[in-house]
């Protein structure tokens, strides 16, 4: 007999083979019909999947809502393939994972690519196999088989993985009802009749290589979005509704900010009023750091390969490394542009190698820590064409970067400092913010009581800046650290709901180690500095990005590039319009006046859509009166108010929130 520990403590003791479906049925019958998954020793597991030895047994429902979310995207991926494959005989799958909302799966047509005015033909086809609840069953299949059976089927990019898989890996199956199967791990829901058919919806097509790389075959991949019922889609489906609004790239290309093309893919072309956003930014930070004791620095784009190499950089990132050949290029016509044995270097990634650089000219003794370098360091990764995605995902991009060396007894007061910094930054810009620490993952640099007492010093600081609660949706997660040091994550919640990764800390041991960087301590030795990695916007381009659709354009007025438009009724107000323009540049107000001869209902509809926080409106009688009308966007109505109560009015709201 087997004993199963429940998670009150009680003990059951049952036959092998019985299912955690007989476990929640023998309990009672509202569990049984409640009870949708298992997690077996930690591990989620399909309900109907048998019991081999003894075991921790906690019964998942829908009210453990992470998990039946994952569940059911997971199954509707699946059944999307089916459905596919029913519809479309010889079409090819390959791989259909679920995904933050939802879940695609990437297809082989036959004939032609799938197009949207296939999507509501297999959303029926979709509701047609849910109803039906075919029974989702687990198969252990031999290697040698399951290739055998997917070359017979045709189905070539499943026969090239499961061949691929290692030697020793269990491969398992999920049979949907009869004929039908997929390579998966699982877990899967007991049958498909346990989705609600009205919680999903299939919402776009695009292309997509086969395992991401742009030399394999292009696939039609397939998306849609998937939930526990038809409340919670609808919700959803609102959500994207109002993120279509405040898209970033719809926005930037109707305010004249920036935009992306082809010559080069994934580098952003600002134009002056986005760059204008940018110095904001920039001086705003500047300000911040120079406050906190940083010192900026410029370092260079391209350094060798062995300087990579040495970093660690080489062997575990290059793939996502720019590699400039370190010779000049052949002329001529004929032969090779670059010979065989040209050194190598790169275009850097990362900042932080070259911070240590700096930090190991001349020699620093224990009184010179913590030493503070920060950089807007202009950085380049490798990122494939089809994860490119506005200014959210680009090649291209600049950090506000900083590294801090210090002994390790300053750790956890450097840490918490930095919270603070970034509470007071975040706070400016109307965000609020969970804070998450990313731990070991599974390939690592460093020994097992250096990570532990990195991950301690981070917990110690977090406690220290009180944000290890509740409040601030503390959490740790295992295996998310980066490869050379445990981190502190900030996730930023925007006026919609949605949150983004932005700010980070890292606490690393390793890259000091491996690039030679020593102080000498008050015992006249050379010691490591600890070095800490952190950033607080994480890059300018994803951080506007963030900001653009945080306020659906309509930014706050010290960021917003045209602060006041100065708009004419008739032109006789000109030359007064002309005099207002001029005193609001006087008072630091970034102004424009509107002259044309327009009507003044098409100029405030025009600006509104600008997203122009302050229209000033003048005509005779505000020429006359030495007035303007203020109308503020989002405001009904308008004030009639003197040049100089504007000029003050506008003025302290035109100036960033540390400067007020």
């Amino acid at each position: 007999m087997l004993k199963i520990t429940l998670p009150d403590g009680s003990v059951r003791e049952v036959a092998p083979g019985t299912t955690p479906a007989d476990i929640a049925a023998a309990i009672g019958p509202g569990l049984a019909k409640a009870a949708i998954a298992a997690r077996v020793d930690g591990e989620l597991r399909d309900i109907m999947r048998p019991l081999e030895q003894d075991a921790q047994l906690a019964l998942v429902t829908s009210r453990d809502e992470a998990d039946a979310l994952e569940l059911a995207r997971h199954d509707f991926a699946h059944i999307l393939a089916e459905a596919v494959q029913a519809l479309f005989p010889g079409t090819q799958i390959t791989f259909g994972p679920s995904t933050d909302d939802g879940f695609y799966y990437d297809f082989a047509p036959k004939d032609r690519p799938f197009t949207e005015e296939d999507l509501p033909a297999i959303e029926a086809k979709m509701r047609e196999i849910i109803a039906a609840d075919k029974p989702l069953q687990r198969e252990v299949w031999q290697r040698e088989d399951l290739i055998a059976r997917w070359r017979a089927e045709g189905e070539t990019f499943k026969a090239e993985w499961a061949a691929e898989l290692p030697e020793g890996e269990e491969l398992t199956v999920y049979r949907s009802g009869g004929d039908w199967l997929d390579m998966c791990r699982g877990p899967h829901l007991a049958s498909t009749g346990k989705l609600d058919p009205a919680a999903f919806k299939l919402t776009r097509v695009s292309g997509a290589y086969w395992r991401g790389d742009q030399k394999n075959a292009m696939l039609s991949r397939i998306y849609g979005t998937g939930w526990l019922n038809k409340k919670q889609l609808a919700e959803h489906l609102t959500r994207l509704e109002e993120a279509g609004k405040r898209d970033h790239r719809k926005l930037g290309a109707e305010m004249d900010l920036f935009h992306l093309q082809q010559e080069a893919h994934g580098s952003v072309f600002w134009h002056p009023k986005g760059y204008l956003i940018w110095r904001e930014l920039e001086a705003y930070m500047r300000r911040a750091i120079d406050a906190a004791g940083y010192r900026e620095v410029k370092t260079p784009q391209v350094m060798d390969a062995r300087q990579w190499e040495q970093s660690g950089h080489w062997g575990k990132y290059r793939e996502n490394m720019f590699v400039i050949p370190d010779e000049v290029p052949n002329a001529e016509d004929e032969g090779p542009l670059v010979s065989d044995d040209a050194n190598w270097m790169a275009l850097k990634p990362m900042n932080c190698p070259a911070h240590v650089l700096i930090f190991r000219q001349g020699i620093k003794s224990y009184r010179d820590l913590p030493l503070r370098l920060y950089e807007n360091g202009c950085c380049h990764r490798n990122e494939p064409h089809g994860a490119l995605h506005g200014l959210m995902r680009v090649r291209q991009f600049t950090q506000d970067d900083a590294h801090i060396f210090c002994r390790e007894d300053q750790i956890v007061e450097e840490v918490r400092a930095f919270c603070a910094l970034a509470d007071r930054i975040y706070n400016d810009f109307g965000f609020t913010y969970s804070i998450k620490l990313a731990l070991r993952p599974d390939k690592r640099f460093g020994s097992d009581e250096m990570w532990d007492k990195a991950e301690n010093e981070l917990r110690d600081a977090v406690a220290a800046a009180g944000l290890n609660t509740p409040e601030y949706g503390w959490e740790e997660l295992p295996g998310e650290g980066a490869f050379y040091a445990p981190k502190l994550e900030w996730h930023l919640t925007d006026a919609i709901g949605r949150t983004w990764q932005v700010g980070t800390i890292q606490s690393d041991r390793v890259l000091p180690e491996r690039l030679d960087a020593s102080y000498v301590a008050e015992d006249g030795e050379r010691h490591r500095p600890v070095m800490l990695h952190r950033a607080i916007f994480g890059s300018y381009e994803r951080f506007i990005g963030i900001l653009i659709e945080h306020y659906a354009g309509k930014f706050p007025q010290w960021l917003a590039p045209v602060q006041a438009v100065v708009a004419t009724i008739v032109s006789d107000a000109d030359s007064y319009a002309q005099q207002v323009v001029d005193k609001l540049r006087a008072a630091g107000i970034r102004a424009e006046v509107d002259l044309r001869n327009e009507k003044i209902n098409y100029k405030v509809r025009e600006h509104s859509l600008a997203k122009v926080p302050n229209l000033l409106v003048v005509g005779r009688r505000e020429a006359d009166e030495g007035t303007v009308a203020l109308r503020e966007l989002g405001k009904e109505g308008q004030s009639v108010l003197s040049v100089d109560d504007v000029i003050e009015r506008l003025a302290k709201e035109s100036q960033a929130p540390d400067m007020r």
